[in-house]
């Protein structure tokens, strides 16, 4: 902790330094730019240079109101409060800043049309989600590996803290692999500019808001990925974090006001107990730290209990949404945040974009904690957070205990089995991400012991469970790695750049096993992709027997019986147990290895820690 306190009380100094330094009399207007046509007519812009409260604000456009100029403790800055009236047309107008005795100074501002294009589309329970963190995945472009000017210079793959230089290209080069594998949506990690020092690589202390990273590309090619996705027939997820920025972001280094980002006597971290938050005996003093503590100490938290700030990042998400299109918004760090702001900001891009999809990180433990902050009010909550769905840890956690743990009363499937039977809990469990590893926790081929009829029987449940299945880039190639510490758990996906000796993206250049894993991801994969059973039907489980899980997702068009024997011994499964669901059915075919059931009133033996997907039949 002394160490940490070292480095925040470095990282001030350098802060102030930078604040005494000259900056231009106009150094930036954020947006932008904007776009008419929106039903929220009210356009905040954060103004930045040198004394320019002192100047006097006028603009003339038809359709454009000036409503207020807001100055604050710091004079290098102005909040412009417009009013786009509903006929206002696209254009062009000078927003002129004047002050007796000095040089006028005119900004061009541009009012553009509504990207008409395909756009928040929204992520679904029919979606396949592929998570990648960029700068480990593939290198597009190599020019862009390290940038003069930018603080973090480090370009080293030997190092896992250090920059490697994945890029956008890198993922557009490798789209058709990624369509070829069954993803339907790509989640990435943050892209926006992460200008840090240190371990700038993971993106989630990002220092602007506007501007993609130089080293991943710019925010036209990031458009082009977007573009080039949706022609594929593939979504674009955003991974955003409202709840701190940077050390080094723009606004810290130079803060319109001191409680920009919430002040502490010293530095204080988060307490991350989540309990805090909506415990009835809680102490306001454990809430506070909870929610205004920061994450890290290069991670000052944002005060969104301000208008000003919330209006800024409120914009600045909503800026991406419009400009390139992308089709939903994962929420970093969900819990740590004002949530009264976080359900204006979901109600706000829900009113321009219904079909948008946010779902919130809540690596919390405990299944009322994590439907706590989700929409709805069903658990009595004192707030509607309006937020539809989580990255869902408690399936996640169970699913691992199902395939390592002994069976228990509350031990093995039976947590699985528990975990799905509380969803009544959500608003609708069917919109949660679920996941059996991500850039943050130890990889599942690690996390099941490199036991690979555990991982096919991982990914069987993963693919056919309710919600929305997400993949972590390289796991269906069998990537391991543990997270002690994090950065095992970020290698780069061989073959993403040119010196690598093999190529994982191709058939020849896996082994044989990481072959036969890449082909079981892709038959299940493709299998769902094309199976509205496994999407958006409904799921019957029954209660696990002698260590043995069964659940069936069913519709009007298909039947799909899992099976998963939780043992490490071979069982034998009573099939006309299961009568509720199979009457009607003659046989069954499992969809990986062409296993044939002829008829439901005998037993089949059930090879230990084996999971089967049976699509039955007529």
């Amino acid at each position: 902790m002394k160490r940490l306190l070292a480095i925040f009380i470095v990282l001030v100094s350098f802060t102030q330094t930078i604040s005494a330094q000259k900056i231009p009399d106009l150094e930036r207007i954020e947006p932008s730019f904007w776009w008419v046509g929106f039903k929220n007519h009210h356009l905040q812009l954060i103004v930045h240079g040198d004394q320019i409260a002192q100047r006097a604000v006028s603009l003339n456009y038809p359709g454009v109101t000036l409503q207020s100029v807001v100055k604050v403790e710091n004079p290098n800055y102005l909040f412009i409060n417009l009013l786009i009236g509903t006929s206002t047309q696209p254009g062009k107008f000078n927003i002129n800043f004047s002050l007796k005795g000095k040089k006028a100074i005119s900004y061009t501002y541009a009012l553009k049309a509504r990207n008409h294009g395909i756009k928040a589309q929204g992520v679904t329970d029919k979606d396949l989600i592929y998570l990648i963190m960029p700068d480990r995945f593939a290198n597009g472009e190599d020019s862009n590996d390290k940038i003069v000017g930018l603080k973090d210079q480090t370009f080293n793959r030997d190092s896992m803290y250090f920059r490697h230089g994945g890029d956008l290209q890198g993922i557009i080069n490798h789209l058709d692999y990624l369509k070829d594998l069954g993803a339907t949506a790509l989640w990435l990690t943050p892209v926006l500019e992460n200008d840090e020092f240190k371990t700038s690589y993971h993106g989630y202390a990002n220092t602007e808001n506007y501007r993609i990273d130089p080293r991943y590309g710019t925010n036209e090619l990031y458009k082009k990925l977007v573009d080039d996705a949706h022609a594929k027939n593939m979504k674009i997820v955003m991974d955003v974090v409202p709840n701190h920025v940077g050390s080094q972001h723009w606004t810290v280094l130079d803060k319109p006001f001191k409680d920009w980002v919430h002040q502490w006597p010293t530095f204080t971290r988060t307490t991350y107990k989540d309990q805090a938050v909506f415990d009835p005996y809680a102490s306001a003093d454990d809430k506070k730290l909870m929610q205004n503590g920061w994450f890290d100490y290069h991670m000052p938290d944002m005060n969104e209990e301000n208008e000003l700030v919330r209006n800024y990042i409120e914009q600045s998400y909503i800026f991406w949404i419009e400009y390139a299109g992308v089709d939903g918004f994962r929420i970093d760090t969900y819990p740590y945040n004002d949530l009264d702001f976080m359900a204006h900001w979901m109600k706000r891009v829900k009113t321009e974009y219904p079909h948008f999809t946010l779902f919130g990180e809540t690596f919390v433990h405990g299944m009322v904690n994590q439907a706590y902050f989700t929409q709805g009010k069903t658990i009595n909550q004192k707030i509607d957070t309006e937020l539809p769905a989580t990255t869902d840890f408690q399936v996640h956690f169970s699913l691992l205990d199902a395939l390592n743990n002994k069976f228990g009363w509350n031990d093995g499937v039976n947590e699985l089995y528990t975990v799905l039977a509380s969803d009544f809990i959500y608003q609708d469990a069917n919109r949660n991400v679920i996941f059996l590893d991500n850039h943050d926790i130890t990889r599942f081929y690690s996390g099941v012991g490199e036991d690979f009829t555990k991982f096919k029987s991982g990914m069987a449940m993963l693919l056919t469970l309710r919600g929305i299945p997400q993949i972590y880039y390289g796991t269906e190639i069998l990537m391991a790695g543990v997270n002690n510490p994090d950065g095992l758990l970020r290698s780069d996906f061989l073959g993403g750049w040119k010196e690598d000796s093999v190529n994982k993206f191709t058939a020849a250049g896996r082994t044989p096993k990481e072959n036969e894993a890449f082909n079981y991801v892709k038959s299940l994969a493709n299998y769902r992709k094309n199976t509205t059973a496994l999407q958006t039907g409904k799921t019957m489980q029954y209660v696990p027997v002698d260590g043995i899980y069964v659940y069936f997702r069913y519709d009007d068009a298909k039947t799909v019986m899992v099976v998963y024997n939780g043992n490490d011994e071979v069982k034998k499964l009573d099939l006309s147990r299961f009568h509720e669901r199979t009457d009607g059915f003659s046989g069954a075919k499992e969809i990986t290895n062409g296993m044939q059931l002829n008829g439901f009133n005998s037993s089949i033996d059930l090879p230990a820690r084996t999971a089967y997907v049976f699509e039955l039949t007529k």
